[in-house]
């Protein structure tokens, strides 16, 4: 059996790793740094993950007062089926919102820690096929019903079973376990078929770890519960009008004693970058979450401060080999050879996104950023292929977002000095969801990664045969990411991505193009992890840990 404290150097206390208390406490974060070392070969909970600052997440902060966030309607700031963890269809583009109302069984902190938040810590046993989460003693939910073992097994069970996008299981990733049982009133215990490495990993970006209160949702009902939700995090609703505004109070028995410290937290829907950076500036709002305009940023930085995530999401062009015209191999190579990735990081984004050829970014596990044999920019091999073709017209999708809509117009414009006709079209997260479910789209660019590969939007997600949101059906790719996403051994796990980065490319099953990763925007005074000091993308956006955010300096 392999304890928590070993397989992720998360100790007993999830504020062991935060700046605040590193002072207290050196010889135990020494101890714990010896164990860290132990615990990568065990489980990869360390993996390749780093911070863009050597500081760690916490700040001391002032208590009370209230804070405005704003958040880009095309993409956070849209929840339009409600807040309810199984029924959300937004998910993980939710996290803010999510994060604040229920909290997290666990957390991405700092260096791509993983740390227990609501949870205390898990061990792993059965050669990895049964992983055990021990909870925190004498929690209630916001209505004083206990957050207890029954609680949370309940939960996991209709979160995966759920259509939401940040279902672990619904993308077809091998996190489906069964069967889910309480064991005693702290502990839960999942149990796998096989292995796998990721287990504790899905829950950082999937939709089972917000835990809602089950007497709740029995008492409202789902209709009525999804518009007034209640957990155990750090704030509780006060008003929620849907894909517009989101009022939270201070949750006055929240586990970690003096959190949150904000009275109040609202969160308001903003048609993107440039009306949010005005409201800022007219103090409509204290922060901004996920700004991806560069000129924009740049701007940002004379008034505010200005934060970037470290990536571990690369931009993706999916193409749908199932039909016309991708399931033509000389289609697909077509494009990765017309697709000049570096231009566009230079030219549109001022070289602030370093180039992938693989399904993370820098700040993600297994980051892989030259892969042997990939297909590179040659415009005289792209209009040969066209031209061997006999043309190719395409329709090229994407979400509505400034930095995704700016790229497919750079890739229609490039692609047309080879003879690629390209016809953009741009959708709000949902309708983009109802796209690409129908099966019909043709190409998207989209961020294709997580944190770890093996889990929430990661290369299974955009390239296993399961997933809804794959364009790939290709039995010995799903073969080499299952392997990876199962072995224990994380040198092991390094070499089996090398292997599916090294195999996509191969088949041209899709370019991965720049590591984008947006910019948190905060008014002077403010400060808190994943907010002011970088923290890990958990998939594009990195966690805030908005019980630990100030509005007081």
């Amino acid at each position: 059996m392999v304890s928590s404290d070993v397989a992720g150097g998360l100790g007993a206390d999830r504020r062991t790793l935060t700046v605040r208390r590193l002072g207290r406490r050196t010889a135990r974060v020494t101890r714990l740094a010896a164990l860290l070392l132990l615990g990568c070969v065990v489980l990869a909970a360390c993996g390749g993950s780093s911070s863009s600052s050597s500081s760690a997440s916490g700040t001391t902060g002032t208590h009370g007062g209230s804070m405005t966030v704003l958040l880009n309607s095309g993409y956070e700031g849209a929840w339009p089926t409600g807040l309810d963890p199984a029924t959300n269809t937004n998910g993980a583009a939710n996290q803010d919102l999510m994060n604040a109302i229920y909290g997290n069984l666990f957390e991405l902190g700092p260096g791509g820690k993983i740390v227990p938040d609501l949870a205390s810590g898990y061990t792993i046993s059965d050669g990895g096929k049964t992983v055990t989460i021990t909870l925190r003693p004498g929690v209630k939910f916001t209505d004083g019903t206990p957050f207890d073992a029954q609680a949370v097994a309940f939960n996991i069970k209709r979160d995966l079973a759920s259509p939401c996008t940040c279902n672990p299981k619904g993308s077809g990733a091998p996190f489906a376990p069964n069967p889910v049982t309480a064991s005693g009133s702290n502990a839960v215990q999942l149990h796998f078929l096989a292995p796998y490495a990721a287990a504790i990993h899905a829950f950082i970006d999937g939709n089972v770890n917000w835990i809602a209160s089950p007497t709740a949702l029995q008492k409202l009902g789902e209709q009525q519960f999804k518009l007034a939700p209640v957990g155990a995090g750090p704030f509780k609703v006060a008003s929620d009008t849907l894909s517009s505004q989101l009022v939270l109070k201070k949750n006055p028995n929240y586990w970690e004693a003096g959190h949150p410290l904000l009275n109040q937290l609202t969160f308001k829907s903003i048609g993107g970058d440039e009306a949010a950076y005005e409201a800022m500036l007219a103090g409509q709002a204290q922060a901004y979450v996920d700004m991806s305009t560069p000129q924009i940023t740049q701007q940002a930085k004379s008034h505010f401060t200005v934060t970037q995530q470290l990536s571990t999401s690369p931009y993706d062009l999916q193409l749908n080999t199932s039909i016309p015209p991708f399931n033509n191999k000389l289609a697909r190579e077509a494009i990765y050879y017309a697709t000049d990735s570096q231009a566009i990081a230079s030219h549109l984004f001022a070289g602030q996104f370093p180039i992938t050829q693989s399904f993370t970014g820098p700040g993600g596990l297994y980051y892989e950023p030259n892969v042997p044999g990939y297909l590179t920019y040659d415009l005289a091999k792209a209009k040969a292929l066209v031209k061997q073709l006999g043309g190719l017209t395409i329709n090229l999708d994407t979400i509505n977002v400034l930095v995704a809509t700016e790229t497919t117009e750079a890739l229609q414009s490039q692609w047309a000095q080879a003879g690629i006709k390209a016809t953009i079209h741009s959708y709000d997260l949902a309708p983009l969801i109802q796209q690409f479910q129908s099966g019909k789209w043709q190409a998207f660019v989209q961020t294709a990664g997580s944190w770890d590969p093996a889990t929430g939007v990661g290369v299974y997600f955009r390239f296993g045969a399961k997933s809804p949101f794959s364009g790939v059906h290709d039995p010995k790719l799903d073969a080499l990411l299952l392997q990876a996403s199962g072995a224990l051994n994380d040198s092991t796990r390094a070499g089996l991505y090398a292997q599916a980065a090294r195999y996509i490319s191969d088949q041209a099953d899709g370019p991965f193009m720049f590591g984008w990763a947006p910019s948190q925007v905060a008014a002077k005074g403010v400060s808190g992890p994943g907010l002011t000091t970088p923290l890990p993308a958990v998939v594009v956006s990195a966690n805030v840990l908005w019980e630990d955010v100030s509005n007081g300096g």
